[in-house]
């Protein structure tokens, strides 16, 4: 059965597809992404490279030709209603163009298994997962898999914003909207996630029909959950300056955003204002445990213990060094 991966480009879909052509044969395998000319590599190896873009309903006809399983990764935004509506637009597509079984590669918040969030940034996962399982019924022959990533090691600036490692604050302080304390962050490295979602395909490709996960989720978290303050601290002693966290409401959060952004002459990764408002809206899901969730299955599929968040960001500091 051919393998599609879109987009195949970007972090996620590049360390999935790499682990992937390790494990099956390279000629089974499409990838799919808005800048196929990145993959010239992965087509030496044998795979074959085409072209769409979720922003181009046009590009995804004959995209999916004849690839049966596909890795769908979500529309790199937090923005709630295109995100949702580009990802149902490709599924709908790969499922007209023959796509028996989807991985979709959802987030780790939302609690294992729950349909709701507090965190805006998962309403749009949480719409594309209910569109999957509306697809069972409408199309006899179709299944899914959802794998909740967990939060990226590499991700934590978007959670401690402002928080430059090359130019860690002189006051020390973090302003969040959140105390820092516990339930915290399960992180999870980046490239072991795709590495565990490439197995998780190839043992699909080898018997589907014992799979254990067809018409389920898998949440693939890191070995342990990390507070915020905990997260600060360890980035603090690896850039050799303490750190932590004040708590503001969530007014003078926004305003601190505003008034970051003006000084830095620069529009903010996470936006200001009410932009900044929305994304911030994780801090209520983190303080609810939605992403403190610890299940075994990296570990399981990885068949090794996960790296651990301290290592990673260790080799971020001394790798921002040499920049």
């Amino acid at each position: 059965m051919s393998i599609g991966i879109f987009p195949a480009s970007g972090a996620l879909g590049g360390s999935t597809l790499n682990h992937l052509l390790s494990q099956v044969d390279p000629q089974q395998v499409t990838l799919i992404s808005r800048h196929p000319e990145k993959l010239s590599s992965q087509r030496d190896q044998g795979a074959t490279l085409r072209r769409a873009d979720f922003d181009d309903a046009a590009s995804l006809d004959g995209a999916f030709e004849g690839v049966k399983t596909l890795n769908l990764i979500s529309y790199p935004t937090f923005e709630f209603e295109h995100r949702a509506m580009v990802a149902e637009r490709a599924i709908d597509s790969a499922i007209a163009q023959g796509v028996r079984h989807i991985f979709y590669s959802s987030l780790a918040f939302a609690k294992d298994g729950s349909t709701t969030s507090k965190a805006h940034v998962m309403l749009a996962h949480l719409a594309t997962e209910a569109h999957l399982r509306a697809q069972v019924d409408a199309h006899p022959g179709f299944s899914y898999t959802i794998i909740r990533q967990g939060l990226y090691h590499e991700s934590w600036p978007v959670y401690l914003p402002g928080l430059d490692i090359a130019h860690p604050p002189e006051t020390g302080e973090i302003v969040l909207p959140h105390s820092g304390g516990p339930p915290g962050l399960a992180w999870a490295k980046r490239d072991e996630l795709g590495e565990a979602t490439a197995r998780l395909i190839a043992e699909y490709q080898k018997d589907p029909s014992s799979f254990p996960y067809v018409n389920k989720s898998i949440n693939m978290s890191g070995p342990r959950a990390y507070s915020l303050s905990e997260t600060a601290e360890i980035i603090g002693k690896a850039v050799g300056r303490d750190l932590r966290i004040r708590q503001l409401d969530m007014d003078s959060y926004v305003q601190a955003r505003k008034e970051q952004e003006a000084k830095e002459s620069t529009e903010l990764a996470y936006g200001s204002g009410e932009l900044a408002r929305l994304w911030a809206t994780v801090y209520g899901a983190i303080e609810d445990g939605e992403a403190a969730v610890v299940t075994p299955h990296l570990r399981e599929w990885l068949g090794r213990e996960p790296e651990a968040f301290e290592v990673t960001i260790r080799a971020m500091v001394e790798g921002s060094k040499k920049e």
